[in-house]
Parts: structure tokens; C-alpha cells; sequence
């Protein structure tokens, strides 16, 4: 038995970054740019997206508070009575912080309370086909 041929394995570059890998492997959106996507105009586009065959359930069911794909209509259901999905609904009740805001924090003018914003599930359009 001779010696192996494989060295340094442990020294490979896929494994290098793990805990990096690790850190982004469920990394979503954060809430000031999901309430950017709660616009009328925006979330009627991604509400209504075009088939695409590369993303979960070919991009036709979306929950626009988490910003999740799911498979079918019923697995996205069963998820509005979440508590993830509940948890994310009382995040975004908080307006988004602004730079004013920021600005008033800093001692650049008068404080004013945050903004409460009304958040409600999205509605289904179940499809008869």
C-alpha cells in the first residue's frame, strides 16, 4: 500500500468561507425594502409575475410580507396562519425609518413618533381551471 495521492483536502477553497456560506443561505429582504415593495404599482407586478420556471412554484404564488415563493396556492394559505407570517405582519405595522427620522434622533429638530402603518394578509386569487 502505497501513500494516497490526495492532499490538502481540508485546504480546498469550497470549503474555505463555510460560515459565510452559512450566514446567507436564508438571508431575506429587510422590512424597509419589503414596504418599498408594498407600493400599489410594485406589488401588483409582483403579485402578477410571468411564469419562470427557475423560481419556486414557477413565480405564481409570492407572499409579498416575507418575500417568499411557494409551491401552490395551499401551502401559501397554510403560511398566512403562521407565526412567522404573523410575527412579519407585526414588524411592518412600524413605518420604515427615514433619514429625517435620523436627523431628529441625531438633535437636528423636534421628535416626532414613528408612523403606524396599516398591514393586512394579501388577498388570493384562487384560479378556476
Amino acid at each position: 500500500m502505497g501513500k494516497s495521492r490526495q492532499t490538502g483536502n481540508h485546504k480546498s477553497d469550497a470549503k474555505k468561507h463555510i460560515g459565510r456560506t452559512w450566514k446567507n443561505k436564508h438571508k431575506t429582504k429587510d422590512l424597509d425594502q419589503i414596504h418599498a415593495d408594498m407600493k400599489p404599482e410594485i406589488a401588483a407586478a409582483l403579485l402578477h409575475q410571468a411564469v419562470d420556471i427557475d423560481v419556486t412554484g414557477c413565480a405564481q404564488h409570492y407572499c409579498l410580507h416575507c418575500a417568499r415563493y411557494f409551491v401552490d396556492l395551499r401551502s401559501m394559505k397554510e403560511h398566512f396562519k403562521t407565526k412567522v407570517h404573523k410575527r412579519r405582519l407585526k414588524q411592518l405595522r412600524e413605518g420604515p425609518y427615514t433619514h429625517e427620522e435620523a436627523d431628529r434622533a441625531a438633535g437636528m429638530g423636534s421628535y416626532i413618533p414613528a408612523q403606524k402603518v396599516e398591514v393586512k394578509t394579501q388577498t388570493v386569487e384562487e384560479d378556476m381551471d
